[in-house]
């Protein structure tokens, strides 16, 4: 009798569960999404060559369907750091539509989710590269800057030996002057 009503319990919980299951991860969608995060992991781990060929199939991809799917997996192919085709403009481009800056409707299912969230990360990395840019720029101006204030401080310095040692001169002629008159 027990084992009958803890069989029936964990039916019972089990049956409980397949809602929460089904909504976590039964969707077509979210399983793309974790496909296309292994892929991008894969691809970066690839030789130069290996990527170039995904980047074509990619890009044939997207030329036969301008889908969600297609936009996404070249996006995320153009936003990996290192790879010789890396373009952070076009991926993000690329996922504006994804991004709630061209319609004020929010992002529904789980790759535009991921799409408008890839878009919002290219975004802050564009800005971050576009602030160190200018940050170097300043930096060299600053050196620049420097470098010239030193060299004519050190134009300065010789000038002022110089006439150091000019008035040194002055002064050992005025002393043998001195010298030859006292004797």
């Amino acid at each position: 009798m027990i084992r009958i009503a803890i069989a029936v319990l964990g039916l019972w919980l089990i049956a409980g569960c397949a809602p929460l299951s089904a909504k976590l991860g039964g969707s077509d969608e979210s399983q793309k999404v974790v496909y296309l995060i292994g892929y991008a992991q894969a691809v970066a781990a690839m030789r130069p060559e290996g990527q170039r060929r995904e980047l074509k199939d990619a890009n044939q991809t997207y030329a036969k369907e301008r889908d969600t799917y297609a936009s996404l997996r070249l996006a995320l192919l153009l936003s990996l750091p290192g790879t010789p085709f890396f373009d952070d403009a076009r991926a993000a481009g690329l996922l504006d539509p994804f991004s709630g800056t061209t319609e004020s409707r929010p992002a529904a299912g789980s790759l535009r989710q991921f799409a408008a969230w890839l878009h919002a990360q290219i975004g802050e990395r564009m800005r971050e590269q576009h602030k160190s840019a200018q940050l170097k720029e300043q930096l060299n101006a600053l050196r620049s800057t420097q470098i010239d204030e030193l060299t004519r401080e050190r134009h300065k310095s010789a000038q002022l030996k110089e006439q150091l040692e000019a008035l040194r001169a002055i002064e050992r002629t005025l002393n043998e002057r001195a010298q030859g008159r006292a004797k």
